[in-house]
């Protein structure tokens, strides 16, 4: 078996993002699936293209993107991406489309089929916060969980996908007043927990 893991590069004026420092710090390996890991600019339209194409080479049964969302308290599996670009900041390449639609063939939203409650579970019992969220937002997060999510209707019909979004790193907060954040080693972890449930519902489903 094998799971793509893709972690966004730093934006927003942030030196680091937590998601891919998280996921470098994965093991190979999870329940005998190899971890297939890669960072992902944080622009709609390249990040997702550069998705697309580790799909269609290794053809991963799991394909899972992490995101940074500074000010939320734990790690948060994402259940439904909604089929619109609305950004409240330019991305890193300077775009900033507003109220514009991701793909015209797509459905008005789509639902992760990965089993989010059973993630958020994991993650507890590993020792670590994490609740069900209900929005990705509308900026590139949101276009990369839909994008995935796309091409699995489209393409993948038989592929597990998603997103997770992951707090601020403590060494991010540093300069920030009462802010939520976790330490890298701990989100990874909890990642890694998040992963092993989806791990052992696809295997369940094979």
């Amino acid at each position: 078996m094998k799971v793509l893991l893709a972690g966004f590069e730093p934006f927003g004026g942030e030196t680091m993002n937590p998601a891919w420092e998280a996921i470098q710090r994965l093991p190979k390996e999870i329940l005998g699936a190899q971890l297939f890991k890669i960072q992902i600019p944080v622009s709609g339209q390249r990040a997702l293209e550069k998705i697309y194409q580790m799909m269609k080479e290794e053809h991963p049964e799991i394909v899972i993107a992490i995101g940074q969302a500074g000010g939320r308290y734990g790690v948060t599996p994402e259940r439904v991406a909604l089929n619109i670009d609305d950004y409240g900041i330019p991305d890193n390449e300077g775009n900033q489309p507003v109220d514009a639609t991701i793909f015209a063939d797509g459905a008005p939203a789509y639902f992760s089929n990965l089993p989010v409650k059973d993630m958020v579970q994991a993650i507890r019992d590993a020792g670590y916060p994490a609740s069900l969220s209900n929005s990705a937002g509308t900026y590139v997060c949101n276009h990369v969980m839909f994008g995935i999510l796309y091409y699995l209707e489209k393409e993948f019909p038989d592929t597990g996908g998603g997103f997770i979004h992951v707090p601020y790193a403590a060494c991010q907060v540093v300069q920030k007043s009462n802010t939520p954040s976790m330490s890298l080693l701990d989100i990874a972890s909890a990642i890694e927990a998040a992963v092993r449930a989806a791990i052992l519902q696809k295997k369940k489903s094979l």
